[in-house]
Formats: structure tokens, C-alpha cells, sequence
């Protein structure tokens, strides 16, 4: 049972893809989709790396879907009043960590619950947002060379996926490889007890949530750059499945802490399953209700193994 334990979610992701692969081998099973699956989970991915971060501190931030909508309009807003792609870039991810900072300064000042403070900061962002855009969708005056950061490919490879590696291993190297994460970690594990040995409990909680919307911006950017457009709601799907994600790979490596790579095959799982039912043309409500079931059968069979145990 500890092979279980230890291994059920990675177990989970195998079955899942040899199950594609034998029922769709040439389509699911090609080189092809395989970089095609890397490509649509990235931006996913990324967000649910941001969220691992408050998540090591046993919080959450609901305005993560909130961020990712306003990035891409207020990027839009900007190219249509002529601003150089640099300089919306860095704006944007400004502003994306300047909200997140505050969601992060209302928890650990005021100690509101970051459920009530991220829900009610988020929906204050997305006002902000269908302000800004009037609630239509902006597409005018995005420049080709910023569309490439989320259509390109690199020696094959899609820029999106570089994109993620690139997040994937530096937050990878924060949270296991620095100070700063393994405070993260103590913060998550005692808060008091952390306070009490003299840790910036406060400090190091802003830089934890202001980071996960930086990342949320980010994704907003890439998206925006993939479909040349943005609307007001184009995060909106986006929460649920990177806490998804993170909770699916707090089953995978660690006694339930989050983690960089745990997310990144939670987020695999749920992009695999996506595009395998895609190509097996199964209609969108049955993807929805095939998509929650696989993911609590993989958190049954890790939990099945602990109670083996």
C-alpha cells in the first residue's frame, strides 16, 4: 500500500494516458499532441504555480481568474492607445502585483480570511475590468511580435511551453532551494510558532500572493497573445482548475504540501484529459462530468493507499 501512497497520482496520469493511447493511438498518442497537450496546459500551469505559493501558506486567492481577465484587457487597453510592447508588459505585471499585494497585506495585517478578502478584492478587479474594456472584447492594435509570445514555437517548441518551463523552474527553485520557501513552508505549517522564532510572517505572506498574481497577470498577457483578443471574462475558467491542479499534486510527492512539480502533473492530468476527450469528440458537459470524476478517482486511489497503511 505505500507504493499507493507514494505513487497513485503518478500512477493515475499513466492510466489515464494509456487509456487515450489505445483508444485513439495515431491521434492521442503522436508526437505531435503530446507538445500540443504541454502547449494548452502552460497557461494553466502557470497559475496554478502562483496559487501553490499561498497555498504552502494554507491560504487562497479566489482573484486569481480576476487578474488573468484584467491582464489581457488592460494589455489590450494599452496597445490601442499605441503603448510599446515592453513598457505594457511591465505595466501589466505592475499592476497584477500591486493587487496582489494587497489581498496579501489584508490577510496577514488585518487577518481578514483570504477566502472572504481574495473573493471580495476579485470582484472589485473584475469591475475594474468590464470598466475598462466597457464590457466588449478588445482585439484592435495588438501588435504580431506580442502575439508571437503566445503562438510561436522555438526549435519546435511552443513558446507557451518554454514559457512554463521557464516559471516552472524558478518557482521550483523558490519554494524547495531558497530561504524564502522554506519560511513559506514554516509560515504554512505554524503561523504562530513562525511569528514567535522572529520570521516576517507579514512581509513574506504580501510576497507570496503579490507573486501569484504576478504569475496570474503573466498567464492573462500569454493568453491574450495566443487569441489576439481579450474579454472581460477570459480568466473565468481558470480558479477552479489550478486549485485543482494543486490539490491533485499535493497527493503526488509530498504528504500534503504543495508543491511545484505535484501542480504541474495535476495540471498534466487535467490537460490530458481534456484533449484525450476532445479527440474522442465527446460533447463538453460529458468532458465536464468525466473531468471531475477522473480527478477524485486519482485523489481515491492515493487515499486508498494511506488507508492501507
Amino acid at each position: 500500500m505505500t507504493f499507493f501512497r507514494r505513487y497513485g497520482t503518478l500512477l493515475a496520469l499513466a492510466l489515464i494516458i494509456l487509456v487515450f493511447a489505445i483508444a485513439s493511438p495515431q491521434a492521442f498518442g503522436s508526437m505531435s499532441n503530446l507538445v500540443n497537450i504541454t502547449q494548452q496546459m502552460a497557461l494553466l500551469a502557470i497559475v496554478a504555480i502562483g496559487a501553490t505559493l499561498v497555498m504552502v501558506l494554507g491560504e487562497f486567492d479566489l482573484s486569481v481568474s480576476a487578474v488573468v481577465s484584467w491582464a489581457g484587457i488592460a494589455a489590450a487597453a494599452l496597445f490601442a492607445a499605441g503603448v510599446a510592447v515592453p513598457v505594457v508588459m511591465i505595466v501589466v505585471l505592475v499592476s497584477a502585483v500591486a493587487m496582489g499585494a494587497v489581498s496579501g497585506f489584508l490577510v496577514a495585517r488585518y487577518k481578514v480570511p483570504s477566502f472572504i478578502a481574495t473573493l471580495a478584492f476579485g470582484t472589485v478587479i473584475g469591475g475594474l475590468t468590464f470598466w475598462v474594456s466597457n464590457g466588449a472584447t478588445l482585439f484592435s492594435g495588438i501588435p504580431a511580435g506580442f502575439r508571437d509570445l503566445g503562438r510561436g514555437t522555438l526549435a519546435g517548441v511552443p513558446v507557451p511551453t518554454l514559457w512554463l518551463i521557464g516559471v516552472a523552474i524558478v518557482f521550483w527553485l523558490l519554494l524547495d532551494q531558497t530561504e524564502f520557501g522554506r519560511r513559506l513552508y514554516a509560515i504554512g505549517g505554524n503561523r504562530e510558532a513562525a511569528r514567535l522564532v522572529g520570521l516576517p510572517v507579514r512581509r513574506d505572506m504580501v510576497i507570496a500572493f503579490a507573486l501569484c498574481a504576478a504569475l496570474a497577470g503573466l498567464a492573462g498577457l500569454l493568453l491574450t497573445a495566443r487569441l489576439g483578443s481579450a474579454h472581460p471574462t477570459g480568466g473565468g475558467g481558470y480558479l477552479l482548475q489550478a486549485y485543482a491542479a494543486v490539490f491533485l499534486g499535493m497527493t503526488a510527492f509530498r504528504e500534503g504540501e504543495p508543491s511545484v512539480p505535484g501542480t504541474l502533473v495535476g495540471a498534466a492530468i487535467i490537460a490530458v484529459v481534456s484533449n484525450g476527450l476532445t479527440i474522442l469528440g465527446v460533447p463538453s458537459f460529458l468532458q465536464d462530468l468525466l473531468t471531475g470524476a477522473i480527478i477524485l478517482a486519482a485523489v481515491l486511489v492515493r487515499n486508498f493507499g494511506r488507508d492501507g497503511d
